[in-house]
Formats: structure tokens, sequence, C-alpha cells
């Protein structure tokens, strides 16, 4: 089995997505941290919502990827201030994180 364990994080991307993928409106966006540029981690973007993604909708997206929670891992949530560098005023962000495993014949 695989023991690799990576970074998964979540947030709503509101100023556009870390991939190419136009979006016609903020959306929440799942990458999974691994070396090399950031253009190159497995990315899922939802359409665009104001609803969260809920746990089942999470797992399908980093099963996509080629990803599943490791063994005891939970989301966790942060808030973080918005960058100041954005157009619109300063707000707050949730940002979602957990421990991830490959999957066995997975992509990563």
């Amino acid at each position: 089995m695989n023991k690799q364990i990576f970074g998964a994080q979540m947030s709503v991307r509101c100023c556009g997505t870390t991939s190419l993928a136009a979006t016609d409106g903020p959306c929440w966006q799942l990458y999974v941290a691994m070396s090399g540029l950031v253009s190159e981690w497995p990315t899922y973007t939802w359409p665009p919502t104001g609803e969260i993604p809920t746990l089942d909708e999470r797992a399908r997206a980093l099963a996509d990827l080629g990803f599943a929670l490791a063994e005891g891992a939970e989301w966790e949530w942060t808030e973080h201030d918005g960058p100041d560098y954005h157009p619109h005023p300063a707000r707050v962000l949730l940002l979602c994180s957990a421990q991830v495993r490959p999957l066995e014949g997975g992509a990563a």
C-alpha cells in the first residue's frame, strides 16, 4: 500500500481559479499540494455556487483526482483575512484542509 500523505485544501475562489477553467462567478476549488508547479497540482473545480461542497462531494472530487482521505483524517476549517491585492474589500475566507493519500492505481 502507498504510504505517501499529501495535503488537500479547498477554498472558494472569488477572483479566478488556479487552473485555466473559466467560471461565471465564485466557485469552490480543491487541490492536492504536491512538489512541482502549482499549475501541475491535481485540481477539482465545482461550478459556481454559494453552497459548500458536502463530505460526499469532496470524497468524489478526491477520487476523481486519484486520492482519498488518509486513515483517521478529517476536514479542518480555518478562517483567514482576504488578501489586500484583491480588487474588492477584504473579507473572511474559509479554508478547508485534510491529509490525503493516493488511491491504489490512482493518478498520483
